[in-house]
């Protein structure tokens, strides 16, 4: 009996160091502004933006158009986008944007419209 207790608690010590070591890295306040790049497959070709982020503004380029959005920030690691001026009602809609984990000079966050269940990833590399 006293055996399989000193199992037990040897196999939750293992366990703890092992949750212990998982831990993400999540320093979302170097991330906050500077100037970032963020590429995604679209119908089969890598494209890529760039963007700028203040505290309160984003500005991204993508296939030579600028556009600009407002951020609100919910906290260290979340944040509103809503474009300044938005050409149909899609664009109407915010974007909630959550930082997931960093690492070096990059981050992994996912983003949805604002209010809707379904979510996207992405990796996002700052490059100033």
């Amino acid at each position: 009996m006293k055996l399989k207790i000193q199992l037990t608690i040897s196999n939750i010590l293992i366990l703890l160091f092992l949750i212990s070591c998982d831990k993400q890295e999540r320093n979302c306040t170097d991330f906050k502004t500077g100037k970032f790049e963020f590429s995604q497959e679209i119908d089969g070709k890598k494209q890529t933006s760039t963007f700028e982020r203040t505290e309160k503004l984003q500005i991204e380029t993508f296939n030579g158009k600028t556009d600009t959005a407002s951020v609100r920030w919910v906290n260290d690691c979340e944040f509103i986008l809503q474009k300044l001026h938005p050409k149909n009602m899609q664009e109407k809609k915010a974007i909630s944007m959550k930082i997931l984990s960093t690492k070096d000079k990059t981050y992994i966050f996912e983003y949805s419209f604002v209010g809707e269940a379904k979510k996207q990833q992405g990796t996002v590399t700052k490059i100033d």
